[in-house]
């Protein structure tokens, strides 16, 4: 039970500057110092009873909080055997494995479970480095984490420059661009290994061209390169489709999963990967391990949140919900900021929302805050205010988010337009 006193702000903020990190802090002061103790489904409530709709929490929430299925699934594996010896066969982590393997594309038969996206990247990454492919490629504002190896290929100068040297031989290129894609993987035919995401959701929700995802896969095989698709935020129905690979009907070298896979309860992510990009690992059980991988509490949070996209129809819920609010959400943004807009756009239920003017996507996400609804910013893009809502969402919280909306350009409309 939270008491009064652990959910006092003063003393939360004087923890957070001297035992966590002056800057987070700080950052929960612009958001109004607002204490998080309690979720369910769309909403979040405060210490003090105030409720938040949340459309942000970076993609975890795709489920909403504590959905019943997931719940129900951990509470029982909590009671019966939480962490396992990893000595003996454990029925969790086979039948989250299983379960996964049924939903992600064809031809990716092997998991690697881990404990966040990043570590998933590395696991990649290291898969890659077994076929002799040292050479890494990303795409330019790509985001795939910030462990050293991870960092190497999230191309952001602000995050990389106080840890280089970071690791050699890595290749930056635009995003969307397969031609300068495939004049690098010729430069260094099957020494390359390309990770890339299907929608950059960190660099403000950028689509790329029809057929890319198709490009690269191509592009790949014709030069001996390893494909890693980045799926950490974009996967288990996030864009109205299970992963951002169906909707190109690509088969990568290793899918990453993350975020929603854990139902938003607990943290868990995976490197799914075809036979022949697992070989290595599969001969060698000691080759890339971590202790609390695959630990049956977390399986069993896997295995309830596939259940629960499944039983829900939650992908083609949120096919339906994004297809539906891009259009409303568009119009309210012009109709209060006008040409401030540059561009609404996502799939699904990742949406960006692009401004012209430097610190209007910052200040309408606090403004935001205060009229009850919880936004993300985009790491890449100071300019982009994104949402990322859960699949959950009734008409009631559709109603209450567009007006929140409407209310927060409304005040910000004068600090940034003339006149």
């Amino acid at each position: 039970m939270t008491t009064h006193t652990e959910t006092d702000r003063e003393r939360l903020g004087r923890l957070y500057r001297t035992r966590l990190n002056r800057g987070r802090a700080t950052l929960g002061e612009m958001f109004g110092g607002h204490v998080e103790v309690a979720s369910q489904g769309a909403w979040v409530t405060s210490s003090e009873g105030r409720r938040f709709l949340n459309c942000g929490g970076y993609g975890v929430f795709f489920m909403g909080a504590r959905h019943p299925r997931v719940i129900a699934a951990v509470a029982e594996q909590l009671q019966a055997h939480p962490v396992a010896t990893r000595i003996f066969l454990e029925p969790q982590l086979g039948l989250a494995a299983d379960a996964l393997v049924a939903k992600a594309p064809a031809g990716l038969e092997r998991v690697h479970f881990a404990g966040s996206g990043a570590e998933a990247v590395e696991t990649a990454i290291k898969m890659a480095r077994t076929h002799g492919r040292h050479r890494l490629v990303s795409a330019i504002s790509g985001y795939h984490g910030k462990t050293l190896g991870a960092l190497s290929v999230t191309a952001n100068d602000v995050f990389q420059k106080p840890f280089r040297p970071l690791l050699p031989g890595v290749h930056h290129v635009p995003y969307g661009d397969a031609g300068a894609l495939g004049k690098v993987l010729a430069e260094h035919p099957g020494e390359c290994c390309v990770i890339v995401e299907p929608v950059q959701g960190e660099a403000g929700v950028i689509l790329p061209p029809e057929g890319y995802l198709r490009d690269v896969a191509a592009l790949c095989r014709e030069h001996g390169a390893f494909f890693v698709l980045d799926e950490v935020q974009t996967g288990l129905g996030r864009l109205g489709t299970w992963w951002g690979a169906d909707r190109e009907s690509v088969t990568p070298d290793v899918l990453l999963a993350g975020k929603s896979l854990g139902g938003g309860v607990l943290p868990v992510a995976a490197a799914i990967a075809t036979r022949a990009a697992f070989r290595v690992f599969d001969s060698d059980p000691y080759l890339h391990t971590s202790t609390f991988s695959g630990a049956p509490l977390a399986m069993a949070a896997v295995r309830g949140a596939l259940a629960a996209i499944e039983e829900d129809g939650l992908v083609e819920r949120a096919a339906a919900l994004g297809a539906r609010m891009i259009p409303e959400i568009t119009r309210i943004v012009r109709d209060r900021l006008g040409g401030l807009v540059r561009e609404v756009r996502g799939a699904g239920l990742l949406i960006g929302l692009e401004f012209t003017a430097p610190g209007l996507a910052g200040d309408l996400l606090i403004e935001l805050a205060e009229q009850g609804v919880v936004a993300n910013h985009s790491l890449n893009s100071h300019l982009v205010m994104r949402l990322t809502p859960p699949a959950v969402l009734t008409e009631p919280d559709l109603e209450f988010l567009y007006a929140a909306l409407d209310r927060a350009c409304e005040a910000q409309a004068p600090n940034y337009l003339e006149g």
